[in-house]
């Protein structure tokens, strides 16, 4: 199990649990959740207090505090002990794929805001 803060705004980005479902329990305040299930729809809700949605395992998911007065507190637990996480964000941008190749996958040019909006993130190409 895990006890997640959502400051203000916050995001958990984009990431994937590959070894564990998750159960997300909203305990205060609200978050845009959402996944991307195998077939590539978007499946996302605004949960408020006392609700609940499952991850399946494997899926990029995110959650996200839109409120940037009041901070949101979730419980999440997992149906493992070892549930694994990677961040798409950093594992596309961190890995070493060239600028080249990330520029044809994503079809467009790595151009220089781009390049400096993901320095300021820590994620550089």
């Amino acid at each position: 199990m895990a006890v997640l803060k959502f400051p203000p705004g916050s995001i958990n980005p984009l990431h994937i649990h590959p070894r564990a479902t998750e159960l997300l329990f909203l305990h205060c305040g609200t978050l845009e959740v959402g996944f991307v299930d195998t077939k590539n729809g978007l499946f996302n809700k605004t949960l408020k207090p006392g609700d609940m949605l499952v991850f399946p395992k494997g899926i990029v998911h995110c959650q996200y505090n839109r409120n940037h007065k009041d901070q949101a507190m979730a419980i999440s637990s997992f149906g493992s002990a070892s549930t694994g996480i990677q961040f798409v964000p950093m594992s596309v941008f961190n890995s070493g794929i060239s600028n080249n190749v990330l520029a044809k996958a994503f079809k467009t040019d790595l151009d220089t805001k781009i390049r400096q909006r993901l320095q300021s993130l820590g994620l550089e190409p």
